[in-house]
């Protein structure tokens, strides 16, 4: 997939504000799916976009073709679409149950300008522009609204215009920019316009300059179109159902009805809205020192592992958080704790939150501050001027604590795919995974992690390769029961700000061995640096605690993340040498929305130690999504769901799969991260 050019595109919204004018309001209503995913007419794009923060999926059918899209608003005015399309027809693999061809592809919209009082909204629209490229083009586009019409027209190559253009391979083919006078003279006109009377109904019509017949390198374009279509205009109607449903009817090509649906919502927003009861007193208690009374609320609370003391000039305040996925909520709950029960003689508050003993976080207001706020004395906005996260102090811990938790066990539904192998596209696994751990002392930890697989259909055809490192993969998610993890963690905070991490074990499904981290932040958590290691051999897949062969895999890295909070964005680089030898590095990027966390990766290694046509050349590339359950429970959770797509059957630029990172421990908790959060508290914005 396109994930180089996503990352790209995702370091744009950064730096454009600063040099174009903010985004009009305009692009509502008119922000409907082509049948790619992409906001557009019917086979042709619009400079129309997503909202940002907003995300669609769904699928279209127009034979031959089948569709099914996901597409997200990552920011304004950038809308990044993943699709897939089946070929009907036309066999992906011979003497196979693969099924019907089918490609991948990803697309990026950026519009350049947003609709002015008498400009139209410009955009530039850039279609699979990597791997085998069947579906691609690049296009600039114009809409102007004329309410309730919206009129579009669009000059575009490829698929667009007048020939076919060649496959990328690992590369990236973006003729616009490459080679401007090619694109200019295969680029043809379209457009369009769309007529929505009312908000949730709309009707539309384009004139499509696609030249299916000229397509070789189409799959269908040999047995459904050996000469031009009967028609290049299509037209149809749009209906909305509700907010966040669409279903789209429309004849194209003069002889093919068309039938799309889609669904789209924004994103990190709970589906049920979120309420914790706070915590009411028993009368009985409220004769019980302060500093009694303030812990046994906060453990009812949802915190445990908890210190309270009080110098006679500062209540000092630990617990660990085990049920607010956001600390600065964690930190309001704290606060109308202390509010009710905070002693008289004190003029200072500090309260650490923390993970197993390990300091994490460190908030510092004042006693006066908290009784006003709680009061309606002082106004949130001065309560937070005059307040502070702290995060590389190092306090002296309080003496006494209550409430330890020394087991703690979850559990949550688990989804695997497997896609696009010869033997079947559409591979996967559903089932359980459980996770039970010791906590022994501060920092340490020994971890049980077991998953079931009931509903289990992995399989491939396809031999490990010359240094399989994962590509053998397989073999171990083919057992429906598995011991995913059996190993010992221990995390350390030195009285600076620098952490360390240990680990010994089982690690993960596929090795066994050691795996070492050193983390710091820099700049209040601007930057997170360190470096990491582990030193591995492979586990048996059919037999818990055996071990296969003699082979050692090492690695060695330097890591370093750059915190945008301004964007609610991160980006990650991962350098040095990876499990197979290979070295260079792996570039992730990430938006946090919410609470959801959207991320895509992309590698450059020298791949010249494999000797198998698969690896060489390959970049490792992938997305992911983590999903807080809070958003479908009702109440708060720190659990979240992790699903990732990328292949399962290469070796290059592969790590070991980490319980845990210190990156990632402390990348919400660094100061620039929770100055950000600072400003969601009692939902008080600057």
């Amino acid at each position: 997939m396109t994930l180089a050019l996503a990352f790209f595109a995702i370091l744009l919204p950064p730096i454009l504000p600063v040099s174009l004018p903010p985004a009009a309001a305009g692009d509502e209503p008119f922000t409907y799916p082509s049948n790619i995913g992409l906001t557009g007419l019917l086979e042709t794009p619009t400079a129309r976009v997503m909202k940002e923060n907003r995300y669609r999926v769904g699928a279209s059918q127009t034979h031959p073709y089948r569709t099914y899209f996901g597409t997200v608003g990552l920011f304004e005015r950038l809308e990044v679409n993943a699709r897939i399309t089946e070929t009907m027809g036309i066999p992906g693999f011979a003497d196979s149950s693969y099924g019907n061809t089918k490609d991948k592809a990803v697309d990026i919209k950026l519009q350049l300008l947003p609709e002015g009082k008498y400009a139209p909204a410009l955009a530039l629209a850039i279609l699979d522009p990597h791997g085998t490229r069947i579906y691609p083009s690049q296009a600039i586009v114009a809409s102007k609204q004329v309410y309730p019409f919206d009129f579009t027209v669009g000059f575009g190559n490829g698929r667009f215009g007048r020939r076919p253009l060649p496959s990328q391979g690992e590369g990236f083919g973006i003729e616009l920019f490459g080679r401007p006078k090619e694109w200019w003279k295969d680029a043809q006109f379209f457009g369009g316009i769309q007529f929505a009377p009312l908000e949730k109904f709309a009707i539309v019509a384009e004139y499509s300059p696609i030249r299916y017949h000229l397509q070789t390198n189409d799959p269908a374009q040999r047995k459904y179109f050996p000469g031009p279509v009967a028609s290049r205009i299509n037209a149809g109607i749009r209906w909305k159902p509700t907010r966040w449903s669409e279903i789209d009817a429309s004849y194209q090509r003069g002889n093919q009805v068309s039938i799309a649906a889609s669904v789209a919502f924004d994103i990190g927003k709970p589906m049920i809205p979120i309420y914790d009861p706070p915590y009411r007193e028993p009368f009985e208690r409220r004769q019980d020192p302060a500093t009694d009374r303030i812990a046994e609320a906060l453990h009812k609370s949802g915190f445990s592992d908890i210190g309270v003391e009080s110098d006679g000039l500062t209540l000092r305040v630990e617990a660990q958080n085990d049920r607010y996925f956001f600390n600065a909520r964690a930190i309001e709950v704290v606060l109308d704790v202390l509010a009710e029960r905070i002693p008289a003689n004190v003029d200072y508050v500090r309260i650490v939150l923390k993970d197993n003993g390990v300091p994490l976080v460190e908030f510092v207001t004042t006693a006066h501050g908290v009784t006003g706020l709680h009061a309606g004395k002082i106004a949130p906005e001065r309560f937070l001027e005059s307040s502070a996260f702290k995060t590389g102090e190092h306090q002296p811990r309080v003496k006494e604590t209550s409430h330890r938790r020394w087991f703690t066990y979850g559990w949550k539904p688990t989804l695997e795919t497997f896609l696009n192998d010869p033997s079947g596209f559409f591979k996967y696994r559903f089932g359980l995974s459980g996770r039970l751990t010791a906590h022994p002392w501060h920092g340490g930890s020994a971890i049980l992690g077991v998953e079931g697989y009931p509903v289990n259909t992995v399989s491939t055809s396809v031999a490990p390769l010359s240094i399989p490192v994962r590509s053998d993969i397989a073999e171990y998610k083919k057992e429906d029961i598995a011991l995913g993890r059996l190993m010992f963690e221990q995390i350390v905070k030195t009285p600076w700000p620098y952490y360390g991490k240990l680990s010994a074990g089982l690690l993960e499904v596929e090795y066994a061995g050691l795996d070492a981290e050193a983390a710091a932040p820099l700049f209040r958590g601007r930057v997170l640096a360190g470096a990491s290691g582990s030193l591995v051999r492979k586990r048996d897949p059919h037999d818990p605690f055996k071990l296969r062969g003699d082979t050692l895999y090492h690695t060695a890295f330097l890591n370093a993340r750059l915190n945008v909070p301004e964007h609610d964005v991160h980006f990650d680089v991962k350098a040095g040498r990876f499990l197979a030898g290979d070295t260079g590095a792996r570039f992730t990027v990430s938006k946090f929305i919410n609470g959801v966390v959207l991320s895509a990766w992309y590698s450059v290694t020298d791949t010249t130690i494999f000797s198998d046509s698969f690896n060489r050349g390959y970049h490792e590339k992938g997305i992911s999504v983590d999903i807080p359950i809070r958003l479908f429970t009702g109440h708060d959770s720190k659990t979240s769901y992790r699903y990732a797509l990328s292949p399962w059957t290469r070796d290059v630029a592969q790590d070991v799969d980490h319980y845990r990172t210190l990156i990632d421990m402390m990348g919400r908790n660094t100061g620039v991260r929770l100055d950000k959060e600072k400003e969601t508290m009692y939902k008080v914005s600057k």
